[in-house]
Formats: C-alpha cells, sequence, structure tokens
C-alpha cells in the first residue's frame, strides 16, 4: 500500500481527534475509523464514518422510542428472525461511509451495485498516481474450461514470468505516454479528460462509498463468496471484519444465513424431501436439468 506522508499525517489527526455526540457508537467500530487496511499491492479499505448499530435495527422493526425492556438475546432472536424472513427495511437504517483506493478494472465491476452514493476520483480534474495493480504470481492463472467467469489452472515458470512482465512494461510505457501527452514542449499539453483514456485498467484509483447495512450485505454476499474474483473479495473480507465489529448481532445472522447458508429451488427441496423418506434420487427422476443437478450435487455433497 502506497501512503503518502501527507496523507499519513491526516489519517494521524482523523485518529486522534475526539468529538461528543449523543448519537449511538459503538467502541470497537470507532477504533476502526479513518485507519487504513492494506488491500492488494497499492489498494487500501478506510471506514470514515458510520450510523446506526445492532439496537438501530430492532428500534426500527419495533418502532420503539428506546431500548425498552427486551435482554439482549431477544434483539439477536429479532435480528436473526429479520434476516431469516428477508426483511430488509430494518437493515436501512443503518449506513456506512467507505474510502476505497482499488484498481480501475475492479471498481468497475463493484460499481455494478448501484444502490450507493459513490463519488470517485476524477481523472478530469487531477492527475492520476502512477500505482498499477501487478498480481503475484499465485494469482496468475489460465481461462477456466468449465466457468466463462472464472480462472483455471496456475500459470508456472516462463510463462508466468512471461505475463508479468507483460503486464509491468505496458502499465508503465502506457504511464509515460501519459504524463507525454500532459506536458508536451511548447504547448499546453492535452486535456486531461483526454490523456486519460489510454490508461490500463489497472490503474488505481479512489472513491468514497456510502450505503446502507442491506445494500452492503447484498454486495458482501456475492463479492466474499469463495467464487468471487480475488481481487474483489479481499476487499470485501476487509469490509467483513469492520462490519462483524459494527453490528455484530447483524452480522452473525448475516454469516449464517447469507455467507454460510444455501438456497433450494422448490425441485431441490421436493429431492431432499424425497431422499429423506428412502427414495433414492437420481439426475434422472430428479426433474432438474443437467447444470441444476450438478450444483444440487455440490450442495449436497
Amino acid at each position: 500500500m502506497t501512503l503518502t506522508p501527507e496523507q499519513k499525517a491526516v489519517i494521524l489527526k482523523q485518529i486522534n481527534s475526539t468529538s461528543e455526540t449523543r448519537r449511538a457508537t459503538v467502541p470497537r467500530m470507532e477504533e476502526h475509523l479513518y485507519k487504513a487496511y492494506e488491500v492488494l499491492d497499492h489498494g487500501f479499505v478506510r471506514a470514515i464514518d458510520y450510523m446506526g448499530d445492532d439496537n438501530a435495527i430492532v428500534q426500527a422493526a419495533r418502532v420503539s422510542y428506546g431500548q425498552g425492556t427486551k435482554k439482549s438475546r431477544d434483539d439477536a432472536g429479532l435480528i436473526r428472525y429479520l434476516m431469516r424472513h428477508w426483511h430488509s427495511t430494518p437493515f436501512e437504517m443503518c449506513e456506512i461511509k467507505l474510502h476505497i483506493k482499488l484498481p480501475v478494472f475492479v471498481a468497475r465491476q463493484w460499481i455494478r451495485h448501484r444502490t450507493a452514493n459513490v463519488n470517485e476520483y476524477s481523472a478530469r480534474y487531477s492527475i492520476l498516481d502512477r500505482e498499477f495493480y501487478i498480481p503475484k504470481e499465485d494469482q496468475l492463472a489460465s481461462q477456466s474450461q468449465h466457468n466463462h467467469q472464472g480462472r483455471g489452472d496456475l500459470l508456472k515458470g516462463r510463462e508466468a514470468e512471461k505475463v508479468l512482465e507483460i503486464l509491468k512494461s505496458d502499465s508503465m510505457r502506457a504511464y509515460d505516454n501519459y504524463e507525454s501527452m500532459l506536458s508536451q514542449k511548447n504547448q499546453e499539453g492535452l486535456a486531461r479528460e483526454l490523456a486519460r483514456m489510454n490508461l490500463p485498467m489497472n490503474i488505481y484509483t479512489q472513491w468514497y462509498w456510502k450505503t446502507n447495512l442491506h445494500n452492503l450485505f447484498h454486495f458482501l454476499r456475492l463479492r466474499a463468496e469463495s467464487h468471487a474474483q480475488y481481487e474483489i473479495r479481499v476487499y470485501a473480507d476487509e469490509i467483513l471484519k469492520i462490519v462483524a465489529d459494527w453490528v455484530p448481532a447483524a452480522f452473525a445472522a448475516f454469516t449464517d444465513y447469507r455467507l454460510d447458508g444455501v438456497q433450494l429451488s422448490g425441485k431441490g427441496l421436493d429431492c431432499i424431501k424425497r431422499m429423506l423418506a428412502g427414495e433414492d434420487v437420481d439426475a434422472k427422476n430428479s426433474h432438474m436439468s443437467a447444470g441444476e443437478w450438478k450444483e444440487f450435487q455440490a450442495l449436497i455433497s
């Protein structure tokens, strides 16, 4: 991760600043505020602000004016009920704002989650830094023969070295040309909004990303999943750690019902019932397509 001395000074100042408030705060979440958690080679995740806690979720569900007489285990039970039955609006009472530095190709995948507020570093206004994501060798893999969106076997030896050489040389050459176009001799140089178009997808950008807990859980369910692309999954993994300290009861319910849980189709449930009744169920009598049956077997094996 690359932080300038000025950025480090600002972060330290933010961490050391305190203010009185009447709003709900979470001590373990307060410890996360402003800290930069390293991701990939130059990226990071920082929690900048948050609103609400586990109590805000149950308060919204009960529409009460305070914590009431319910015990913490009752609150946890209610949160599990809300999660189990897909009641989303109580979770929308909590919000978080993150500062994220990430490669452009990851950002373009991330932005598919549209239910958030985003403000990105402007390459029309400012000049991008010479920072590129270069994968480690253990992430260089061939195209999967079975999954059009996935990776296959790792590249090894000279083949891996050649890929890294190409990535590094192409990135540097593109940035050299970017700088050259911005500052041509005896001219004002090309406009920044045009010069940026020659930069590769592995250059780093930054943004502030604010979302509510319901939409954040949806993001994490997809991006922290084992089959998600590695480069976005590592960001999701860091955010998971922050959320676990922010709303522990909601996080536990989310982990149980979403991350570690599975969803069955009507046909899948019928097959489970038939199997429990002692019936021999196979691909032919399951009434599923070949793909569905394969996925079903992976779930129950």
